[in-house]
């Protein structure tokens, strides 16, 4: 099972807190002007992982997760790419993570200095108090194809 399709889901849907919640990941911001977060659904109606990307003049890719039981499909490069097609991204896409740098390497991300990533990414809150200042920050130029 690889096909998803992506449905939008608010930031404050209680599904998208418990499942980021449950992974580690930040919930502190999620109804913060300027998110778009989606559920990644399956064709048979199940959801199987949430993403979100932040508009800040670039973007920044966020709050991705696979649901445990549905881990080791291959359905996380899909949900990125997916999310990223969602939200037509003609603009750098950063993102900052302390534990998937592999996974996003294989997607095309590099890592780069926090002194390379522009004011605005740095401000937002996910960059500038979230995530620990010892986070990987990646970059991609441009979606997958």
């Amino acid at each position: 099972m690889t096909g998803i399709r992506l449905e939008p889901v608010p930031g404050s849907d209680p599904e998208l807190k418990l499942a980021l919640s449950a992974s580690g990941l930040p919930t502190e911001d999620l109804e913060d002007a300027g998110r778009s977060f989606f559920r990644a659904v399956s064709a048979d109606g199940g959801t199987v992982g949430y993403a979100g990307m932040e508009a800040c003049g670039d973007n920044v890719l966020r709050s991705l997760v696979i649901l445990p039981e549905h881990r080791g499909k291959a359905l996380g490069k899909t949900l990125t790419r997916e999310t990223l097609k969602a939200v037509n991204v003609s603009s750098a896409v950063f993102l900052a993570t302390t534990t998937a740098a592999p996974f996003f390497e294989k997607l095309g991300f590099i890592v780069v200095e926090r002194g390379d990533v522009p004011p605005a990414v740095l401000a937002t809150r996910q960059l500038s108090g979230i995530c620990p200042a010892s986070a990987t920050i990646m970059k991609r130029n441009r979606p997958p194809t």
